[in-house]
């Protein structure tokens, strides 16, 4: 008589999940020993400190582990989420006080980030996004010239207004309409993505790592777009040039698009009135006036209205990314804290950061291994040394932005495009991508730097 086999669960199945738990209950552990190491060992400085920074060091390696992964195996958390525990663990540890945790948040930087919110929750609230997209693609008469279209949409609202919150707005629309005239969805949604990380590169608001990088470097929102427009610029053209070269056959011929008209709910009060506040904002930022400043009490001003409720703009922020931004501070500001010695810094001067070629290597390797805001904020202790070093955070700019374009994990703006394109049974793999934006980012890498390079 023949047994039945019954399948039973695969213990490799859950063996990540295993030993990330096992991990993450060690390095609490550790900060917890780092904590109560100067109440029960007799006092000694050099043992409490040793003791400390080997906890900072684990709490940082495993905080950007985690966070360079998206999560953590066996656990059902976030990167905020990440962030937020490794934040805590560097305060338990001694690494820094509360109070300095506190200080350790950049504010303008979160306040920039909230006001841009605001304002991009007020445009979608309004239907503008919709209606400009719509009006966009019925100009659009061959494929070709709705892949400009589309590559220059993303490109110019990404570089002021924060290239996620605009592929979070673009990609379901250029979905429905590419669907809807019956064209293939995949080489215009890989448009909206690529461009809007390129075109993000133009401006301090253009992206969440420049608007960082504005607040560490106080460099002027004109200086910033003067150095880096041109780059964005031939960026998007040679995302166009490149989207087409590895899609020729959605673009050969001189086929003749189908005019679609989806139904569009559009509030002109709501535009006017969020138009107004975007040219006021985009005028103060070149006037020379801090950004963080004029986003926070333009965005404050869009909330006084009778036609939307404030909870429906605050559904719009993206809180979790706040959130995340904060404990980032405070991990790095830990991590300096303890483990950053002026032997260390003296070391890293021997890297040659000051060339732009290596800073732009540096960054963009850092950036696709830890994701480009942690390295961002991971090379800011690097960069203050410098002698050029406002050109250097130029650079780190246009290199972490530009590198977000290699793989679809590099930038959360891709995440968002691939996620809402499954959301509609679009399937963008990892090879749609690769293969188009490996070459686009090498490309940019280049020109951005023989750029900075002059």
């Amino acid at each position: 008589m023949r047994r039945l086999k019954t399948r039973t669960p695969s213990r490799r199945r859950h063996l990540p999940g295993v030993v990330s738990i096992v991990m993450v209950i060690l390095v609490i552990t550790i900060a917890l020993i780092a904590a109560a190491t100067p109440g029960l060992l007799p006092a000694s400085p050099g043992v409490d400190g040793n003791i400390q920074k080997i906890a900072a060091a684990v709490i940082f390696a495993a905080s950007y582990v985690a966070l360079a992964i998206g999560k953590v195996p066996g656990l059902s958390i976030d990167r905020a989420g990440i962030a937020l525990v490794g934040a805590g663990l560097m305060v338990t540890s001694g690494a820094l006080s509360l109070a300095e945790a506190y200080r350790a948040v950049d504010l303008d930087t979160i306040t920039l980030l909230l006001g841009m919110m605001i304002l991009v929750a007020s445009l979608r609230l309004s239907g503008f996004f919709a209606m400009s997209t719509t009006w966009i693609v019925e100009q659009a008469k061959n494929p070709m010239l709705l892949l400009c279209a589309v590559t220059a949409t993303s490109g110019i609202f990404s570089a002021f207004l924060v290239n996620d919150a605009i592929c979070l707005v673009l990609a379901p629309l250029v979905l429905e309409l590419t669907m809807r005239m019956g064209r293939k969805p995949i080489p215009y949604l890989l448009a909206v993505a690529m461009a809007s990380n390129v075109g993000s590169t133009a401006t301090i608001t253009g992206n969440p790592q420049n608007i960082m990088i504005g607040s560490f470097s106080h460099i002027p929102y004109t200086t910033f777009a003067l150095a880096l427009g041109p780059v964005a610029l031939a960026g998007l053209v040679i995302t166009v040039g490149l989207v087409r070269l590895f899609h020729r056959e959605e673009f050969v011929g001189a086929t003749h698009l189908a005019n679609v008209k989806p139904t569009i709910r559009i509030n002109h009060a709501l535009i006017l009135r969020a138009l107004l506040a975007t040219a006021a904002m985009i005028i103060l930022f070149f006037a020379g006036q801090p950004p963080a400043k004029v986003a926070i009490i333009i965005g404050g001003w869009l909330l006084l209205t009778r036609r939307v409720k404030s909870k429906r703009i605050y559904a719009e922020i993206d809180w979790s990314l706040l959130l995340m931004f904060a404990g980032l501070f405070i991990i790095v500001a830990g991590a300096q804290h303890a483990l950053l010695t002026p032997e260390l810094i003296s070391a890293a001067s021997h890297l040659h950061l000051d060339e732009v070629p290596i800073l732009s290597a540096v960054t963009a390797l850092l950036s696709n291994l830890v994701s480009n805001v942690p390295a961002v904020l991971m090379l800011k202790p690097f960069v203050e040394p410098l002698q050029n070093h406002d050109n250097a955070w130029l650079v780190i700019s246009m290199a972490s932005t530009l590198a977000g374009n290699f793989t679809i994990l590099g930038s959360i703006a891709n995440l968002i495009v691939v996620q809402k394109a499954a959301d509609r049974g679009v399937v963008i793999s990892f090879w749609d991508y690769f293969r188009v934006g490996a070459p686009l980012t090498i490309i940019t890498l280049v020109i951005g730097a023989l750029w900075m390079w002059r």
